[in-house]
């Protein structure tokens, strides 16, 4: 089995457009733990291997991507995820909701990954199954893609997409938000600040209770969908009125979500600097995006034997 998995990562490819991080050779991965430069730091990693080992005696789990046993993660599909992750890029031109007639961009779109293999599957059993382990690794590779989209910008804010009710009841948590928090307690220095100004409209809450949510929709109903869905809570309109705000959310699809975000943070007064999501693929409803759609991913087995 992980001889196979193995191969199927670095089986050849044809070559691709270079804005793909995924098609880039393989920068040298971090310092194996006993490669540490001081004593208390491999202490703490030894420390947490065997923190880990005794919580797999207590709650034995498989690894999400391949199955293999005590670990959400296993440490090679854990560095897949890292990898996929690590060179974020603009996405905005496979976005048809985020494209103007005129053939413009609506906003600026940086994703930290591209959403296929071991990054689609743990941010799935992220969101679905309340795999809350690997929180860490999915909030890395998030704040590559914040500080991409970040950088060089001054008093910038994090303004996350939010969740319906629907779904928070249902999940317990906002998977973007929970990523957020976790991003912020990891960092040793300040970053942008989180302003949790977005909410979704009640007068369009049917739309958003309808069976199936936005899986399987087109370009066209995911637009019609989220129309008007959202707005800026008013106690928070004067924390981002000129400012410059940054969309949060965890998969781009067709734009049309972060479309309507930047339509809510507009009519406020806020000026929208651009989008970050954590994984991109292509709309559903264009020609190839087949096993890259978020639904067809979330059919797939999950690599369990």
């Amino acid at each position: 089995m992980r001889k196979e998995h193995t191969a199927r990562r670095s089986g050849d490819c044809p070559a691709r457009a270079p804005t793909d991080p995924d098609l880039l050779p393989p920068r040298p991965s971090a310092k194996h733990r006993g490669g540490q430069p001081t004593a208390w730091l491999r202490a703490a990693d030894l420390a947490a291997v065997a923190a880990a080992e005794l919580l797999a005696l207590a709650l034995p789990v498989d690894c999400v991507c391949c199955g293999a046993e005590d670990q959400a993660l296993c440490v090679g599909c854990e560095r897949q995820v890292r990898l996929l992750t690590r060179h974020p890029f603009r996405a905005e031109e496979q976005a048809p909701a985020l494209m103007k007639v005129d053939g413009g961009m609506i906003l600026p779109v940086v994703a930290a990954g591209v959403y296929r293999e071991e990054l689609a599957q743990a941010l799935l059993s992220f969101k679905r199954h309340g795999q809350h382990q690997l929180k860490a690794v999915l909030a890395t590779g998030l704040g590559h893609g914040i500080d991409e989209a970040a950088a060089g910008l001054d008093a910038v804010c994090l303004v996350p997409v939010p969740s319906g009710t629907g779904a928070f009841i249902k999940r317990g948590f906002s998977p973007i938000h929970l990523l957020l928090s976790a991003r912020r307690q990891r960092r040793t220095r300040a970053g942008p600040p989180v302003v949790d100004a977005l909410r979704k409209s009640r007068s369009r809450a049917a739309l958003q209770h309808l069976p199936g949510g936005q899986k399987g929709l087109g370009r066209g109903a995911r637009a019609a969908r989220v129309r008007g869905s959202m707005k800026v809570i008013g106690r928070m309109r004067r924390q981002v009125l000129g400012r410059r705000c940054i969309i949060v959310d965890d998969v781009l699809t067709t734009g049309a979500t972060l479309a309507e975000a930047a339509r809510a943070l507009h009519l406020s007064g806020a000026i929208v600097a651009g989008a970050v999501v954590l994984a991109a693929t292509r709309p559903p409803d264009s020609a190839g995006s087949g096993a890259d759609a978020p639904q067809a991913a979330e059919s797939r087995p999950s690599g369990k034997k």
